[in-house]
């Protein structure tokens, strides 16, 4: 195999990467562009010997047969009638292109999955296969270049001049597609094994539906429905607390933000977000940055207009958006927020990356919320089985007695509470085991887990988590309290 070809088929999920996520608007681009990779990068390509830089006329004299009219005012329907009976391009349909010796995908299950993929009903997909790409006017085949230039395929010496990139230059796949005649390829084994693992999953990417269908094929060689399956004996539970009925909506936000990051220049989305804590619809206008899979949902991180009216990060849930669509602001449109705008004149709109090292910074996934020292006393044996070579956040860990006041010290700055804290160490065992490190106070992850380790657990600091611990299991205590004393009276009766 000739790991510098570009080996990638025509399929709906490689057609939706090289449309920029805009499948739905850009089939026959998707398809030309394929081509045209084909042509620059393929095996017996037309264009891989090409003179470097080269113009649009030079691979338009090399693409295209004699007949093909050069005038870039001659409409397609004149185009298709010069080149009839031969076998210029511009002759053959998208079906042909796609299907013609290229793609081991039944006709039926391809145009479902670009269906799912674009958003199209299957007849509107059978119209496009049916029109032929090539027989267009040359400024939108010389668009289709300075797409591939935006996508990295190319690179754009300007005055019209482009020049093909190294293999090692090439743009890096989503991670749902790989090269196909991998000389890695999976076993049937693993293949089946990657199956179980990936459809418990499927929910967090709408992509991976296709990838579990190619999969099937690889392993089975028939359509899906066919297929007895293999015994399971690896099981993945995720508990998604999203009902089937708002999942389409999810999926078409998430859907819509990823094809806006697919863009140059990004965007800023607006929507109307049902907040539980304060339990008001509010409109934000904001940045998206990165999703997660927390908390049992889908969440968006993004910088702009948070519910509270300030200016910040906040995370979203996905199925808490009361917009039936995402609207895509212009960075012109007034309803920007200024620091927005002036952060990307100044090239530091917020990044993933950003998200991931306030992750680290502290644990909890409200990675906005205040950062402060998170201390906490467990009896040796409970941690010993519960706590011990567990993994919680980067910063958590293990310290001895002797070094906890001064890890007070020198992490709590208010005298106050210091001098309250130290008390409380002091009255307590050294032979205790004791953790350390940093948390977002007021995260809702954070606080779950504390309440799991109750009663074993005890918090030391931050104080105010501390007093909400103590008031928590004074209300608990409560709550038994009533209900044996209710229980008394009724066995007395």
């Amino acid at each position: 195999m000739n790991v510098h070809r570009f080996l990638y088929p025509p399929t709906p999920a490689v057609l939706h990467w090289l449309s920029g996520g805009q499948l739905g608007s850009r089939l026959g681009r998707a398809i030309r562009c394929w081509v045209w990779l084909q042509q620059f990068y393929g095996d017996r390509g037309r264009l891989t010997a090409l003179s470097q830089p080269f113009g649009y006329g030079d691979v338009r004299d090399r693409l295209f047969a004699p007949s093909h009219p050069q005038a870039e005012t001659t409409p397609p329907q004149q185009i298709a009638s010069h080149c009839q009976g031969s076998s210029c391009l511009c002759q053959q349909s998208a079906q042909t292109l796609v299907f013609r010796g290229q793609l081991d995908l039944p006709f039926a299950d391809w145009v479902t999955m670009s269906a799912t993929l674009s958003g199209l009903s299957p007849a509107l997909i059978e119209q496009q296969l049916a029109t032929r790409p090539f027989a267009t006017v040359h400024r939108t085949l010389r668009d289709d270049l300075k797409h591939l230039v935006a996508l990295g395929w190319l690179m754009s010496l300007g005055r019209g001049k482009f020049q093909t990139v190294s293999s090692a230059c090439w743009p890096l796949p989503p991670a749902t597609l790989a090269p196909a005649h991998s000389e890695a390829g999976l076993s049937s084994r693993d293949i089946w094994s990657l199956l179980h693992i990936l459809e418990p999953i499927a929910f967090l990417q709408p992509q991976l539906a296709v990838v579990i269908d190619t999969l099937w094929r690889q392993a089975t060689h028939q359509p899906r429905k066919m297929v007895v399956d293999a015994p399971q004996r690896v099981f993945v539970h995720l508990d998604y607390i999203v009902p089937d009925e708002v999942q389409d909506q999810v999926d078409q936000h998430q859907v819509d933000i990823e094809t806006l990051w697919h863009q140059p220049d990004g965007g800023v989305i607006q929507f109307d977000n049902w907040s539980a804590r304060q339990q008001q619809l509010s409109r934000v206008t904001v940045y998206p940055v990165c999703f997660h899979y927390a908390r049992r949902a889908k969440y968006l991180s993004a910088f702009g207009e948070t519910p509270k009216g300030n200016l910040g990060w906040h995370n979203y849930r996905l199925d808490r958006i009361r917009s039936p669509r995402l609207r895509v602001l212009p960075w012109g449109d007034p309803a920007v927020p200024e620091t927005l705008k002036l952060l990307r004149q100044t090239g530091q709109l917020p990044t993933p990356a950003q998200v991931q090292e306030a992750l680290d910074e502290a644990w909890g996934f409200n990675f906005y919320l205040p950062k402060a020292l998170l201390l906490l006393r467990f009896p040796p044996e409970f941690a010993r089985w519960y706590v011990q070579d567990t993994v919680r956040h980067p910063t958590f860990a293990a310290v001895g007695y002797g070094e906890v006041a001064g890890l007070i010290e020198a992490e709590v700055q208010e005298p106050e509470a210091q001098r309250a804290l130290l008390a409380i160490v002091a009255q307590r065992p050294s032979s205790d085991a004791y953790y350390w490190g940093y948390m977002r106070v007021g995260d809702v992850n954070v606080t779950m887990r504390l309440r799991d380790w109750r009663p074993m657990g005890e918090v030391i600091a931050p104080l105010v988590v501390r007093q909400q611990m103590m008031a928590e299991a004074q209300q608990e205590l409560e709550g038994y309290g009533e209900r044996e004393k209710g229980e008394s009276l009724a066995v007395a009766e």
